[in-house]
């Protein structure tokens, strides 16, 4: 028997990012209606090791997202305390060259100017941070400003908290729109929900809730492992990981690239990355993969060669060709929002996100400018392409 329900807003995906979609919509007055065909954080965000970072951000727009969504999750960590985990660890990005050094202190010098707190840390002075680090390092940057959550809770709280109707196994099957084009809600497996505004947060699986509308979004998934030990007392105090990551987050490449990080986490084990590679939604264990993530994190921490890995995971970030995510009104369709793409940084990002997209649907101006976010940029690719002799 289907059913039919109707509010302001409906959010598509209950991940973090639509979690938070849904927790500050509510916050700004609205009738939020949550749909997920999974369960709460059953895709990326539950694969993900809850990262809420400044650190591998380059100045401009994302890291300006970043920096406001930090300060959102501090407030955030206060109202809700252990529930979800939040841990202020700070973190550590250590360079093996003197050239990384260099590239790394270029890097800490433009963020400092945006705002980020980045402290250089000297070779001398890399143990008393982390005594377990390994030797011969040419220092690093101490970034205190990151932090870490636990995601599935964190998700869950604030799906809790927002107050929406929560409605799980329910696949949206189509963007219901009137005879202007402009949104009306979503038809479901389960029946139609009314709503003028419906947005995507469907994270990997955004292009396709986008296509149920009638426009393109090139969102793509792209792959990731992470291996975790057995528990340990904890001697990893800080999120570590190796210069070079930064420049793998951003790369364009398709083929597999693994940069070493590692973090201690609140229950125990230690958590490894981390691996990126386009190969569609193929779940297919890779032992290459695992060996070279483990080898990274040796080299960062030797007393690791010592430690039983428990098990592997792996997880689809959802990429968009310009590493930015698509947050806002998508002005091809009236009514129609997105809050997807953002990679690797989804969790925490997901604040920021939230809130700017309640500003938008409240008829707020945002707290910051989403030009350089707007979900039709690509369609403005594709012409110049065209247009190219």
């Amino acid at each position: 028997m289907t059913k039919r329900s109707c509010g302001d807003v409906v959010v598509v995906g209950a991940g973090m990012v639509g979690a938070a979609c849904a927790l500050y919509a509510a916050r700004a007055g609205l009738d939020v209606i949550l749909v997920d065909r999974g369960p709460v954080a059953g895709g990326t965000t539950g694969a993900g090791e809850g990262n809420l970072l400044v650190s591998d951000k380059e100045p401009g727009p994302e890291l300006r997202l970043a920096l406001l969504s930090a300060r959102l999750w501090g407030e955030l960590a206060e109202e809700t305390g252990p529930a979800v985990e939040y841990e202020a660890k700070g973190g550590l990005v250590v360079a093996a060259t003197p050239e990384a050094l260099g590239s790394l202190t270029g890097l800490a010098a433009g963020q400092r100017a945006a705002g980020v707190t980045a402290v250089p840390v000297g070779a001398d002075e890399l143990h008393d941070l982390e005594p377990d680090l390994a030797r011969g390092l040419a220092g690093g940057v101490l970034y205190p400003q990151d932090a870490q959550v636990m995601p599935t809770l964190a998700a869950a709280r604030l799906v809790r908290a927002s107050g929406a109707r929560l409605e799980t196994g329910r696949t949206v099957t189509r963007v219901l729109r009137d005879t202007t084009g402009a949104v009306r809600g979503v038809r479901t497996d389960r029946g139609d929900i009314l709503a003028p505004a419906v947005v995507n947060a469907a994270g990997t699986w955004g292009a396709e809730v986008a296509a149920l509308a009638g426009v393109g979004l090139p969102v793509l998934p792209r792959r990731g492992f992470v291996l975790v030990t057995e528990p340990l007392p904890r001697r990893i105090r800080h999120k570590v990981y190796a210069a070079d990551y930064v420049a793998d987050v951003a790369s364009d490449s398709a083929a597999l690239q693994t940069s070493p990080v590692v973090e201690g986490t609140a229950a125990g084990p230690v958590l490894i990355g981390a691996s990126r590679e386009r190969v569609g939604f193929d779940r297919s264990f890779s032992l290459p993969v695992v060996r070279a993530l483990a080898a990274g994190a040796t080299r960062l921490f030797p007393f690791l060669a010592r430690v039983r890995a428990m098990r592997t995971y792996l997880g689809f970030r959802p990429y968009l060709p310009d590493h930015l995510p698509a947050v806002g009104p998508d002005p091809r369709v009236p009514g129609l929002f997105h809050a997807c793409g953002h990679e690797g940084a989804g969790i925490g990002l997901a604040t920021g996100t939230g809130h700017l997209i309640a500003q938008v649907l409240a008829g707020e101006r945002p707290d910051l400018d989403l030009t350089p976010l707007r979900p039709d940029r690509f369609d403005d690719d594709r012409h110049d392409e065209e247009d190219t002799p």
